[in-house]
């Protein structure tokens, strides 16, 4: 009886489920795979990857310039050797077809005025429960050093109020941590808990999306950031993330 053939998108979830189990998040790097995947299935692609495909693929992104092609076939040549240990027929691209990988972007540190400043907007915004949860938000990011996705991924059951300690689920390698919490920060968490439990008792998640009951979005929290600090640093486009940066303190901005 012939075996039936076995799929990209197949290989791409064995393998992104082997390097999960081991820790890694892979969050974009898995969402890149599985577009992958897919246009090689559509493509008729039956066997291990290929070189020719993994070229022609790299270069479909919206982004027609060569660090995001070399970008993406960095991402394929580690699944390429990962295929190539059980698969000896397939083939691994050159490292540098399309040129080297552009560096991460260089963090932005915001100031104290500049924080301050962020803040006065956000209490600006209109909409159900905004101005509360991006005040809340961004001044969380920056005197905690919180990733975004971390904030994002909080609850109310892992804000420790009497301790004075915040629980970070979410964080990198799916490992739990405990991150100090200075009295302002519990001061505003508490307030903030106070309009949550009010506003949205049955909401799973700490910050809330303008629905009401799905958590706040990565993308939306970005869309808005951006409105709230256009003119504040330009040229330079500080990302949300930066905000970190600036957790030297460990003090809650204030509302100056």
């Amino acid at each position: 009886m012939k075996r039936p053939r076995r799929t990209m998108l197949a290989r791409v979830k064995a393998y992104l489920a082997q390097r999960r189990a081991l820790g890694y998040q892979l969050r974009s790097e898995g969402g890149c795979l599985l577009r992958f995947a897919r246009y090689a299935d559509q493509c008729g692609q039956h066997g291990p990857p290929r070189t020719a495909l993994m070229l022609r693929w790299a270069r479909l992104t919206r982004r027609a310039h060569r660090p995001s092609w070399a970008r993406r076939l960095q991402v394929l040549r580690r699944f390429a050797r990962h295929c190539q240990g059980l698969e000896p027929r397939t083939q691994v691209p050159p490292r540098q077809v399309f040129g080297s990988v552009a560096p991460r972007p260089t963090p932005y540190l915001y100031s104290p005025p500049q924080i301050r400043e962020l803040l006065r907007r956000a209490r600006r915004l209109s909409g159900p429960g905004q101005a509360q949860t991006y005040v809340t938000l961004l001044g969380l990011l920056a005197c905690t050093g919180l990733r975004i996705s971390e904030a994002l991924g909080l609850r109310p059951a892992d804000v420790d109020l009497a301790g004075g300690l915040l629980c970070v689920r979410e964080s990198k390698y799916h490992k739990v941590r405990w991150v100090p919490l200075h009295a302002t920060t519990v001061n505003r968490l508490r307030a903030y808990l106070r309009f949550w439990r009010r506003r949205w008792p049955q909401a799973q998640h700490l910050f809330v999306g303008q629905d009401g009951r799905r958590p706040l979005t990565r993308g939306a929290a970005e869309r808005t950031f951006a409105r709230l600090r256009h003119g504040l640093a330009e040229p330079a486009a500080p990302r949300l993330h930066d905000l970190r940066q600036h957790a030297g303190s460990r003090v809650m901005p204030g509302r100056g």
